[in-house]
C-alpha cells in the first residue's frame, strides 16, 4: 500500500488470540485496505512485501482473507467509505478468484456508505473480462503501475510489461466503463535523462488519465537495487531529482492537474479518497499479511508471509505480529508531517509550537499562509521532508 511504507515499523511481538489483540471500539472505521502480495515477476527495487503466486495456496490463500474480514468485522463497527486492494499484484489473482474474493467481500461488508473502491493493477496483467469483472463487481478506480513509457527502463526495472502493453491496458480500462484511471510514474531512476521523464509526461497527459502519481526511486534495504546502490553501481542525484520532481509540477499543472501531495495530482474531482484518509491521520484496517492497521492509539501489522499468514487465520489464531501503542506526541507528529505533504497544508494553530520555525521557512519561500494553513510553496516541495522535520 501507497502510504504504509511511512508508518512506523516498531512494537513488541504478540502471540495471542484475535479476542486479545484488537480491543472492541465504537468508533466506526471508514478505510479498509487488502494487501494480496502475488507477482508474476519481483521488481528489484520494491520493498514491499510480495511473492511469486503459488497456484496450489492462492484459493486457500482467499479464503483466509475472507475469514479475517469476518473477524474484524465482527470485532470493530466497520462500514467503509474506501476500500483499497494493493500489493504485490492484485490482478495477478485469476479472474476466478477475484470474483470469488470481491463477492465474498461484498456478502459480508455494508458497503452502503462506499464511494471509492480502488485496485492496483500492471499492465501485463490486465484483460479485458479481468477489467469488466473488476467494474461490474463494484470497484471503480484502477491505479495502474505504468512507471514508465520508456521499454529500456521498464527492462532496467524488471517490469514484465513494455509500453505497448501499458497503452493498450490503459484502453481495456477506459472500454470497461472505469472512469476513474490513476497512472503511476517512477523518476530518479539510474541513467535516467530529464528529456525522458518529459516524454513520459507528455505521453502520460496526452492519455487523458483521471489522476497521476509520480514517485522518485528510493534504495530500499532489502533489495537488489539497494545492493547495486550499495556497490556503488546506483548513484542518487538530489539536485536531478529536484529537477524532475519541478518539471512534474510545472506539467502536470499546466495539463490542468491539481498537485494535491507531493507525489500526486489529479483532474478536479478526481483526488483519492482513500489516500486522503490516511494523510489525515484517519482509522483504518488492514487485511492480508504485512498490512498494517491503525486504530485509536493502537497499530499492528500482520505476519509477513502469506502461507503463515493463512494457517494462522484459517486455524482461528492471531495474524498480528507486533503491535504498537502509540503516544498523542506521535500521532500529532505523523499528522503535521503528513499535513504538510498535501495541498491543503497544516492549520497554522497546530504548529504554533514553532512559531520561530515557521516565520524562518516563511522568510525563505518554502511555508506560506493560506486561509489559516501552513502551506509549502512550490520550492517547499522540493524540501518537503526537511520543512516536517523542523516540526517534528
Amino acid at each position: 500500500m501507497k502510504g504504509e511504507s511511512e508508518l512506523k515499523r516498531q512494537g513488541e511481538n504478540v502471540q495471542r488470540s484475535t479476542s486479545n489483540v484488537q480491543p472492541r471500539t465504537s468508533e466506526v472505521v471508514s478505510h479498509l485496505y487488502v494487501h494480496i502480495p502475488f507477482c508474476a515477476r519481483i521488481c528489484p527495487y520494491c520493498a514491499f512485501y510480495k511473492e511469486r503466486a503459488d497456484s496450489s495456496q492462492t484459493q486457500r490463500f482467499c479464503e483466509a482473507l475472507l475469514r479475517e474480514i469476518e473477524e474484524v468485522r465482527d470485532r470493530f463497527p466497520l462500514k467503509p467509505e474506501t476500500i483499497f486492494f494493493g500489493g504485490g499484484t492484485p490482478t495477478a489473482l485469476t479472474t476466478v478468484q477475484l470474483e470469488f474474493l470481491i463477492g465474498g467481500l461484498r456478502d459480508r461488508l455494508d458497503l452502503s456508505g462506499l464511494v471509492e473502491w480502488t485496485l492496483e493493477a500492471n499492465p501485463g496483467s490486465v484483460s479485458s473480462r479481468k477489467a469488466a469483472l473488476l467494474r461490474e463487481m463494484g470497484v471503480n478506480r484502477i491505479s495502474l503501475g505504468v512507471q514508465s513509457w520508456d521499454d529500456e527502463l521498464l527492462k532496467l526495472l524488471g517490469r514484465e510489461h513494455d509500453a505497448a502493453q501499458a497503452v493498450a491496458s490503459f484502453r481495456i480500462l477506459r472500454d470497461a466503463g472505469f472512469a476513474h484511471v490513476s497512472l503511476d510514474l517512477m523518476f530518479g531512476l539510474p541513467g535516467q535523462a530529464l528529456a525522458q521523464w518529459e516524454t513520459d509526461l507528455e505521453k502520460t497527459i496526452a492519455l487523458k488519465p483521471d489522476h497521476i502519481s509520480t514517485y522518485c526511486l528510493t534504495y530500499e534495504e532489502d533489495t537488489e537495487f539497494f545492493l547495486r546502490h550499495a556497490s556503488g553501481e546506483f548513484r542518487e542525484d538530489t539536485e536531478s531529482d529536484a529537477q524532475f520532481l519541478e518539471t512534474a509540477m510545472r506539467m502536470l499543472e499546466a495539463a490542468g492537474f491539481e498537485h494535491y501531495e507531493i507525489s500526486n495530482y489529479a483532474r478536479p474531482g478526481f483526488a483519492s479518497s482513500h489516500n486522503r484518509g490516511y494523510w489525515a491521520g484517519h482509522d483504518y484496517l488492514g487485511i492480508g499479511p504485512s498490512a498494517f492497521s491503525t486504530v485509536g492509539l493502537r497499530r499492528w501489522i500482520n505476519v509477513a508471509d502469506y502461507r503463515a499468514y493463512s494457517d494462522r487465520i484459517l486455524a482461528g489464531q492471531s495474524a498480528v505480529s507486533s503491535t504498537e501503542i502509540l503516544t498523542l506526541e506521535m500521532k500529532r507528529a505523523e499528522r503535521i508531517a503528513l499535513a504538510l505533504r498535501t495541498g491543503d497544508g497544516i492549520p497554522s494553530n497546530e504548529l504554533g509550537s514553532w512559531p520561530n520555525e515557521s516565520r524562518e521557512f516563511i522568510d525563505l519561500g518554502l511555508l506560506r499562509e493560506v486561509n489559516g494553513n501552513f502551506v509549502l510553496t512550490p520550492r517547499g516541495k522540493l524540501l518537503a521532508d526537511s520543512v516536517a522535520e523542523a516540526f517534528v
